[in-house]
């Protein structure tokens, strides 16, 4: 991998320390992001990143919380959120793919005529939802077994939402499980909804919006509900790191 180098998180750690680097097409990614909500991308991790991540999530010092699905009606599977100070891979990742993510974001603002911009620094944004009150750090790792799923949803805690997220699988479909298609459905208005699945290799990546997302119409820009889910892993066991750019109360 070759590109970016690290910056600073708020908080930083020293967990891991050969931090990645990205290179990648934005033009790409965001003409891929405007005509079908999704791009996929890399692998963005390596084989080895993605297994120190796997090890990773039975420390539990590293988490802040733990959520089993199947309490809240999530569907079924646990995930847990990192708490700050973050480990280096996280913060770097989440550092570089950040300002180029804030441009995007921005020009879907124009595009729909919303007021102000997203800070192209990531420190900047977070510096906006703590004073907010969000100060929660929301990266997180998911588990999922046989028979477990994520229902539709979206990841919104608080005022502050960053529009556009991340999913890198980091188990790998042809050794370690079966099933467990990532799932992304559109609700247009007036219409049917509509469903994409994005079948990912070990270390490659989504990014797809949070909430909402605008599409070009015969009549002009309209705005799409978006949600996201996981499909019933079949055999085997999954994992997947989730990039959320706003941080939580």
């Amino acid at each position: 991998m070759t590109g970016l180098a690290q910056q600073p998180d708020l908080q930083p750690s020293a967990a891991f320390s050969n931090p990645p680097k990205i290179d990648l097409d934005w033009n790409a990614i965001a003409a891929d992001l405007n005509a079908t909500g999704q791009a996929t991308i890399g692998p963005v991790l390596s084989a080895e990143e993605c297994g120190s991540l796997v090890e990773a999530y039975d420390q539990q010092a590293l988490f802040r919380s733990r959520v089993v699905m199947a309490r809240h009606g999530f569907g079924r599977g646990e995930y847990q959120y990192f708490n700050y100070p973050l480990p280096d891979l996280i913060a770097t990742l989440r550092h570089a793919f950040y300002p180029h993510l804030a441009a995007i974001a921005n020009q879907w603002l124009e595009m729909t005529g919303r007021e102000g911009a997203y800070p192209l620094d990531h420190a900047d944004y977070l510096r906006q939802c703590h004073e907010a009150g969000q100060c929660l750090p929301t990266p997180l790792i998911l588990k999922y077994q046989a028979g477990d799923y994520n229902c539709l949803h979206q990841d919104i805690y608080g005022e502050h939402l960053f529009p556009l997220q991340i999913a890198i699988l980091l188990s790998d479909p042809a050794r370690d499980f079966s099933g467990g298609e990532f799932v992304l459905t559109e609700q247009r208005p007036r219409m049917q909804s509509r469903a994409e699945v994005v079948a990912l290799a070990r270390g490659q990546a989504v990014i797809f919006p949070v909430n909402e997302r605008p599409v070009r119409g015969t009549r002009g820009i309209y705005r799409v509900r978006m949600r996201h889910g996981v499909s019933r892993v079949r055999s085997g066991q999954r994992h997947v790191l989730g990039l959320i750019f706003h941080d939580a109360r």
